[in-house]
């Protein structure tokens, strides 16, 4: 018999996942795990990401959510409770609060008598896409780069394994990137990290820290294009450690990322599709050898519906395992090199993305671009979903071939998962259990530490590492930072000015004035966005379609209080409200908001609300009084449009 060509190692499987509670999470991560999973991706909730404690007045309604509370020691010990963190690669999903959630690792890990520098894994601490398309940043970009670093420093000299930032592109094309943004929005992130880092770490140690930068980018379903940008990115970063840095070694100039395939494009029409759609976009960063992610992880074909279960994680689990080790895809070396569409069009996009580079070089930077490339995402965004509206890019089940059998993977009860709203008290009384048996003075040394270290600009890492032995909490860390560098509220993007985009509007231009006419001033519309969710996508082109409309628009951006929506309502005496929430906290945020503008005297103003809403939360929501409720499959923004004026009529509003 012939010998059987060698193969190549898969790259690491992973599926991101926590939710509820840490226990419930550990049980989930030890199944996948038993399942032939080989990395873990940790998700956590809202509240973590962006520094708060489950207790919090910002943390109503969004406790284990979009991925498991961790408020302190005690919580991190149960996430990763029988598993051996020495023998783990860990990717953990969070970034404003990287430090500290590193810090409370090390701590467990310590605890578990780990060999510390054996650690193996990833903080993705990217809070640049933060401020564009994510949202769950802390403080002002200047020190929020500076906690990066500080991250970067402190595993160089301890952690010689770990991968201590994760330059995420993924959020930027969920935000509508151009693939040519995509590449020079993420490459600059890393240059303005690595002039950072050089002023930290002893010269003769810089070129190993750059090989230790990875990526986590996005493939979205033009997977002929996603492969070429992979082929890019290997390319301009190589050039850009070479020529910018005088990395002579190769190994270091290494285009190393992981991967979760497109999101945005998961569809609640005809969800059955997704399947197709995540295997094409697997592909786009598995084909190409020379360009194939060190790590992938993929969505559940249910996500645009809701919370995906154990099993839908398991099936795109299985989609990876079958095409790594069924097909005989790992035993030939790059497919792509020598072709000539590959190589033009990889040449096209590096000369874009080199443009775009220039162009942030120009401005000072990264740092110092933030609110230009926010509004070039949003109007990038805008300019695709304007051709999804028109019909110029075709979405299967969406805008053409909408007629289809019911789905049998989406009928009857337990279709998706839900989080049991039990789970938020349940973790309080445990977080008071945790302050209540804690050592108080022993807290606050190590909080004065923190503070001291954060003042004086030194690394906060080894005060972070001891506020977590101390039994410090998540809100206290960050209450620090909170203090010492002070909050910050982003670039919305979306320009109170009108665009030149009015093609298609005439109509509703017409009935923007004509309605304004009866109203006796111009037709008035608030967009909030309730609650710690920072996808701010859906809410910046409603805002901006809006403005384009004619409105006036009362855009302020992300995370703000019910209370606060409702003020603004009052005072600007808004003719129609908008709420977007994402993150599976509608009922009790938007509950809240038609309570309180009941007690204001403002439960004439019509309420529209869009996120991703099961039918049955509709219906509560319409019972509440809410007017409309949108979902993703509500695509056509002139609609949308159309029924903000008609809610704005003065008859309507009487007749309310």
């Amino acid at each position: 018999m012939p010998k059987q060509q060698e193969r190549d190692r898969p790259w690491l499987f992973r599926t991101y996942a926590g939710h509820s509670t840490a226990e419930k999470s550990n049980a989930l991560y030890r199944a996948n795990l038993a399942k032939g999973q080989t990395g873990l991706s940790v998700a956590f909730d809202l509240p973590t990401q962006t520094g708060y404690d489950s207790d919090h007045g910002l943390a109503k309604g969004e406790v284990g959510k979009v991925g498991v509370p961790v408020c302190h020691l005690g919580d991190m010990r149960a996430l990763f409770k029988d598993i051996p963190l020495e023998q783990m690669n860990t990717s953990m999903t969070i970034n404003a609060t990287a430090p500290w959630l590193l810090a409370l690792y090390i701590a467990v890990a310590e605890e578990q008598g780990a060999d510390v520098s054996a650690l193996q894994g990833t903080v993705q601490n990217d809070l640049v896409k933060e401020y564009l398309s994510r949202g769950t940043y802390i403080c002002p970009p200047k020190p929020s780069l500076a906690m990066i670093t500080d991250v970067a420093a402190y595993t160089r000299e301890h952690l010689p394994k770990w991968n201590p930032m994760n330059v995420c592109s993924y959020h930027l094309q969920e935000a509508g990137a151009t693939p040519e943004q995509e590449l020079a929005f993420a490459l600059a992130t890393g240059i303005a990290v690595l002039d950072d880092l050089k002023k930290k770490v002893p010269a003769e140690s810089f070129p190993e820290m750059v090989g230790r930068i990875s990526f986590f980018v996005n493939a979205g379903i033009r997977f002929v294009t996603e492969l070429c940008k992979m082929r890019a990115f290997t390319e301009l970063w190589d050039e850009i450690c070479r020529d910018r840095y005088g990395i002579a070694e190769e190994k270091y100039r290494r285009f190393r990322y992981g991967v979760q395939v497109n999101s945005l494009g998961l569809t609640e029409q005809q969800p059955e599709n997704n399947v197709y759609r995540i295997l094409l976009e697997m592909l786009a960063v598995t084909l190409s050898k020379n360009a194939r992610a060190r790590a992938v992880q993929l969505p559940a074909w249910n996500e645009a519906l809701g919370l995906p279960r154990p099993w839908d994680q398991q099936w795109s689990l299985r989609m990876q395992q079958i095409l790594a080790y069924e097909t005989d895809l790992l035993e030939y070396g790059d497919l792509f090199d020598g072709n000539p569409a590959i190589t033009a069009k990889v040449e096209a996009l590096k000369n874009g993305a080199r443009d775009e580079l220039k162009t942030l070089d120009g401005m000072g930077g990264a740092i110092a671009a933030i609110e230009y490339m926010k509004g070039r995402l949003v109007e990038s965004n805008s300019e695709r979903l304007a051709r999804i509206e028109a019909g110029e890019t075709t979405v299967v089940g969406v805008n053409r071939w909408t007629e289809a059998e019911p789905s049998p993977l989406t009928s009857g009860d337990g279709s998706i998962l839900t989080v049991d709203p039990a789970v938020e008290a349940d973790q309080v009384t445990r977080l008071n259990e945790w302050r209540a048996a804690r050592d108080k003075d022993a807290v606050e040394a190590a909080l004065a530490q923190l503070r001291a270290a954060a003042t004086a600009k030194e690394n906060v890492m080894p005060a972070s590492i001891a506020c977590a032995k101390a039994g410090v909490t998540t809100g206290e860390w960050a209450g620090v930072m909170r203090q010492v560098h002070g909050q910050y509220r982003g670039p919305t993007g979306v320009a109170k000015s009108p665009s030149n985009r009015t093609e298609g509007l005439d109509d509703i231009r017409e009935a923007v004035d004509a309605v304004s006419s009866r109203l006796g001033r111009r037709l008035s519309f608030l967009m909030g966005k309730p609650g710690l969710d920072g996808h701010s996508n859906g809410a910046e082109q409603i805002a901006a379609r809006a403005r384009d409309c004619g409105m006036e628009i009362n855009y302020e951006g992300i995370r703000l209080t019910p209370a606060e929506i409702v003020a603004a309502a009052g005072e600007k005496e808004v003719h129609v409200i908008g709420l977007s929430i994402l993150s599976g906290s509608h009922l009790p945020l938007i509950a809240e908001v038609m309570e309180r503008l009941r007690e204001a005297g403002l439960a004439h103003i019509p309420v529209v609300v869009g996120g991703i809403i099961p039918d049955e939360d509709a219906r509560q929501l319409r019972d509440m009084g809410v007017a409309r409720v949108y979902t993703p499959k509500d695509f056509e923004l002139n609609r949308i449009m159309f029924d903000i004026v008609a809610l704005a009529e003065p008859k309507a509003v009487a007749a309310e």
